[in-house]
């Protein structure tokens, strides 16, 4: 049976990240989301919902690892993938440490949406 060792879950509000990336363009999107996050978002009808989406998924996989966006824990250490299945998380550089430090063996995401906010929680699980 599995264990969770790390919870998270960040509520984001959608017209704020689409005002931050009028505002600051791909500066931001390219500081903060990986290539393939990217691309899968700029293809959706309406690429802010899915940005904020992910950043929230960021945000709660940080809370999860206990390390926030510190530590040396960087945006696009943590990235969401889709597979053709449900959302997952990959962890890279000091995400991926701080995991493995945790003797964690999985993660599971799900991210939801209304009109105004994108939310989404992180689940960190040791056997």
């Amino acid at each position: 049976m599995s264990q969770i060792i790390g919870l998270g879950l960040d509520a984001t509000e959608i017209d704020r990240i689409a005002e931050t990336i009028e505002r600051y363009g791909d500066r931001f999107v390219e500081r903060i989301f990986t290539e393939g996050e990217r691309a899968y978002c700029r293809r959706r009808r309406v690429p802010a919902i899915h940005f904020a989406g992910r950043f929230a998924a960021k945000e709660a996989a940080m809370k999860a690892l206990g390390t926030g966006h510190s530590r040396g824990v960087l945006w696009r250490d943590v990235e969401v993938v889709r597979r053709g299945g449900p959302p997952a998380l990959v962890f890279h550089g000091g995400a991926a440490r701080h995991f493995a430090g945790m003797d964690a063996q999985t993660s599971l995401l799900t991210i939801t949406h209304t009109d105004d906010l994108a939310l989404a929680q992180v689940l960190i699980l040791r056997a």
